[in-house]
């Protein structure tokens, strides 16, 4: 996968399935199980939900970062081994700030909605986050390699 590139790249999330799939145009190139909200699935802020509907990764943060790497207001702050103890939900490894293109999704941006690690890898699978969509470490880092921002996401039931 390293070195792909793709000339039409877009990401669908399935909230059914809890898995996220990437395209080049209408092929499927690659699939990872995801974690999205254990809230289920809404807009309003602060309430910890998945947004549904189209999106474009607006920015991107942590070319070049450790596996592992902790982030706080998209700027790395520490580092997160397996098996460190721990009641966070840390934000890792790479962030994909995604930005709602619709009435119902337009305040995506302002609640800091990403694609990004986690320090809960077994919960991948299922919904168990607060909002965002969750990756294991070594798939974000995949992802974030293949797409460019501006690519269009679509988050589904």
């Amino acid at each position: 996968m390293a070195g792909m590139s793709l000339t039409n790249p877009r990401l669908e999330v399935s909230i059914g399935t809890q898995r996220l799939r990437l395209f080049d145009g209408v092929h499927l190139v690659r699939e990872w199980p995801c974690s999205t909200s254990k809230f289920g699935i809404g807009s309003v802020e602060g309430s910890n939900k998945t947004p549904l509907g189209c999106f474009v990764v607006k920015e991107k943060h942590g070319d070049g970062a450790e596996c592992g790497t902790i982030f706080k207001s998209r700027q790395p702050v520490g580092q997160w081994v397996p098996g460190m103890d721990t009641k966070s939900d840390f934000v890792l490894t790479r962030i994909l700030w995604l930005h709602g293109l619709e009435a119902r999704n337009a305040n995506t941006f302002q609640r800091y909605i990403y694609i990004h690690g986690t320090n809960d890898e077994q919960s991948i699978g299922r919904p168990a986050s607060h909002g965002c969509v969750r990756l294991r470490n070594r798939d974000v880092i995949e992802l974030f390699d293949l797409v460019p921002e501006g690519t269009p996401v679509w988050i589904g039931e």
